[in-house]
């Protein structure tokens, strides 16, 4: 990650016409509902999109070293629609001929500098079914390390900044909790979900 020199912060915020945009656009949808009766709903869409249509990809991984705990791999960056820093999974768009698992590895390597090995792929998933019909799938990957191994370096393009973390999977969910609370900062939901069901399974009485 290129070094701070200081904080972002956002100086204009103003109308963007259609043509104008570059990834996104907005929508609106006429729609007969359930009961027949007519209505409308505003939609965000993605102008970019694979052949496979699959807009982005997240990857949850596993990073396995000889004598350290099983972790994962954060990564934490500005995102301009919030405000703020957020912790994420590793992600990216998924380019136009490629599949989800090849957007994976890719990504995966420019964000963390880390080749990895895909365990699974998830069936598609709504991003944000309220407000727009991005879709995104979850690639698991796994990488193994080695003792005395250096931190490649990532290969970022121009404009992002990503701080890589690394945090052992028994302490995910607390640490994700323990970010929420810091001063703009804001754990993504699909992390967030992945760390609370992990801790729910350890806690729960139910099964």
């Amino acid at each position: 990650m290129s070094q701070k020199t200081q904080e972002p912060v956002i100086t204009k915020v103003s109308d963007l016409a259609t043509a104008d945009a570059r990834w996104v656009t907005l929508k609106k949808l006429d729609y007969v509902d359930q009961v027949g009766k007519s209505r409308s709903w505003e939609v965000a869409t993605r102008k970019t999109t694979s052949k496979a249509g699959i807009d982005a990809v997240a990857m949850g991984n596993i990073l396995l070293h000889p004598s350290k705990p099983a972790s994962t791999m954060l990564v934490i960056q500005y995102r301009p629609p919030l405000d703020s820093y957020t912790v994420e999974w590793p992600a990216g768009l998924v380019d136009a001929d490629e599949t989800a698992e090849q957007a994976a590895v890719r990504e995966f390597k420019e964000e963390t500098g880390y080749e990895c090995k895909v365990l699974s792929v998830s069936p598609p998933q709504a991003a944000d079914p309220g407000m727009t019909n991005a879709n995104m799938q979850m690639v698991m990957v796994e990488v193994q390390l080695k003792d005395g191994e250096p931190e490649p370096e990532q290969r970022l393009d121009d404009g992002e900044h990503i701080q890589r973390v690394v945090v052992p999977l028994a302490e995910l969910y607390d640490r994700l909790v323990e970010y929420s609370k810091q001063d703009r900062m804001i754990v993504a939901a699909k992390l967030f979900h992945f760390a609370a069901g992990m801790n729910f399974m350890k806690t729960q009485k139910y099964f």
